[in-house]
């Protein structure tokens, strides 16, 4: 982004954190911090919630989307984060969206995916037809294992594979 900025001669580059994303251990805050990026959103104290109602009072469309983290959050820790992992978890969200799921993540575990799916939308989910249509789209994709993770979505779920004093080593 850095050598993005400067051939376009940007002086800074912004990104959406906001209050909301300060209570959970986000390594992409600590990159921004060393890079010196800015965070409007974060500095003006705006939380999801003011960010949905200016959208909408804006007469935006996506006003209600439901948030969307980074690609690379999607990608376990300490596996490296290549192009060919975000393109596979990329397509999958996007199959996801095609079938009508709205909020959901695709977690990137190497030859393992672990789809989460809304509660209120695991339903649908959890049937014959659907597990077969969600072997074929991620077998499809490079994953060996197509797991669905019966606890949900679920903002940060990354997380629980640390240990709590990396979590606390890290944020520092």
């Amino acid at each position: 982004m850095e050598q993005f900025a400067k051939d376009r001669d940007f002086q800074t580059i912004a990104y959406g954190v906001n209050v909301d994303d300060k209570g959970d251990f986000r390594p992409g805050q600590i990159a921004a911090a060393r890079h010196r990026v800015a965070a409007p959103l974060l500095e003006a104290g705006f939380t999801k919630q003011n960010i949905r109602d200016l959208a909408r009072d804006a007469g935006l469309r996506i006003w209600d989307k439901p948030a969307s983290a980074c690609l690379s959050s999607r990608i376990e820790y300490g596996r490296p984060v290549t192009t060919e992992a975000l393109s596979a978890v990329e397509r999958g969200e996007d199959a996801l969206r095609s079938l009508g799921f709205r909020q959901f993540r695709v977690r990137h575990h190497g030859d393992i995916v672990r789809i989460e799916i809304a509660r209120e939308e695991m339903r649908r989910a959890l049937t014959q037809e659907m597990a077969v249509e969600f072997s074929k789209i991620f077998k499809g994709f490079g994953f060996k294992f197509v797991t669905l993770d019966l606890e949900g979505f679920r903002s940060g779920s990354m997380n629980a594979l640390l240990p709590p004093e990396e979590l606390v080593f890290r944020q520092k």
